[in-house]
């Protein structure tokens, strides 16, 4: 079986794999099509300490080819999209909605699959740069089989992290303001979010000018080239304060109601909280390496209502987000289509994760 193995320090194409039959509670996936996240960079350059060897990947879709004799909620032939949460179900956390908050969710290591005739560990829960994974059952959510399978293995990381973020997490009203720093395939996914919620102005920040048109097509209605510009003062700019409103106790008033870091770096933070107006909150989606801080005067928060939130996964719940994303699809109001910038098989990984260090891509994808 083909796939791609971290084995420390580098990612290798091989056909030496091969995985176990699915467990009581588990499904095993003839994978379709796998989007390439930074994630996944991030173990093959150290910023996420992972184990090796394991299977890589973790924003997937494919067609379920076995269950084990608990499964109840697919059979073999359905369209799936993986989830990378192992939530229990049962826990306080679960039982309220909020599967992301489950402890059983992080350090779940598995070893379903074997490399060179060694036990190679899973990713994420998830290992979707393999012809054949097996999840747990919580993980695999049917989907119609009208989305194309390259189209909707998007949702299962970007799409549900980006609009989860807006929908779940900040739960941004009609009206409101919101700056998004970095337009890659998360933070598009916020603005196109942010456009189905009735977001006012929606403002795009990123260091390559080129991702403007992205940016527009998705919804962004206003783009500032951080290259070129001060973006915490060209948002000021573009959101100032209205007549009525008073400037000096703090510096200055005026920026947008909400603010979403979408790179992972204390710096960009830092701007995503400079940017708010009084009572406007700052979300942290994008992962920095562990022990990353930011600093911030207390008194720009505690004073005027300003707010810092993290954001884990979109704060999604994977059952009623995955099925509500793809009938927003299929209706025409959310676009997966549009963010795959780029096909490859699993042999043209290396080229994928080129093109997204040049910022060249919204999601390049494997297909199998």
């Amino acid at each position: 079986m083909r796939g791609i193995v971290y084995t420390g320090g580098t990612a290798e194409v091989t056909d030496e794999l091969t995985v176990g039959d699915p467990g009581p509670t588990e499904v095993r996936v003839a994978i379709g099509a796998a989007g390439v996240c930074h994630s996944d960079l991030s173990v093959i350059n150290g910023t996420i300490p992972w184990r090796s060897p394991s299977v890589l990947g973790h924003e997937g879709a494919g067609v379920v080819e076995a269950v084990g004799s608990e499964v109840r909620s697919v059979k073999p032939g359905d369209h799936v999209v993986l989830s990378t949460l192992q939530s229990c179900g049962t826990c306080r956390a679960c039982s309220t909605g909020h599967p992301t908050w489950c402890v059983r969710t992080l350090g779940n290591v598995d070893q379903p699959f074997t490399f060179r005739g060694e036990p190679a560990s899973n990713f994420a829960g998830t290992s979707v740069f393999a012809e054949r994974t097996v999840v747990k059952e919580v993980q695999a959510v049917k989907i119609s089989k009208e989305v194309p399978l390259t189209s909707a293995c998007l949702i299962g990381c970007g799409v549900v992290t980006g609009v989860g973020a807006v929908l779940n997490r900040a739960r941004v009203r009609p009206g409101e303001t919101a700056a998004i720093f970095g337009v890659g395939g998360v933070g598009l996914n916020v603005i196109q979010a942010l456009r189905l919620v009735g977001a006012s102005r929606i403002i795009a920040v990123d260091t390559l000018a080129a991702k403007e048109t992205l940016a527009t097509q998705f919804g962004a209605t206003h783009f500032v080239d951080a290259s070129a510009n001060d973006p915490v003062a060209a948002i000021r700019d573009l959101v100032p304060p209205g007549p009525a409103r008073l400037s000096g106790a703090l510096g200055w008033t005026g920026g947008v109601t909400w603010s979403f870091d979408c790179v992972g770096h204390p710096a960009v933070l830092r701007n995503a909280l400079d940017v708010l107006d009084w009572g406007g909150t700052a979300l942290a989606i994008g992962i920095p390496p562990q022990g990353t801080e930011v600093a911030v005067d207390v008194n720009a928060l505690a004073y005027v209502d300003r707010g810092l939130l993290g954001c884990r996964y979109g704060s999604s719940r994977p059952h009623h987000d995955i099925p509500l994303m793809v009938e927003l699809y299929l209706s025409g109001r959310l676009m997966l289509d549009e963010l795959v910038t780029e096909r490859k098989p699993l042999e043209g990984f290396s080229e994928i994760v080129s093109d997204m260090e040049a910022g060249k891509l919204a999601r390049g994808v494997l297909t199998f």
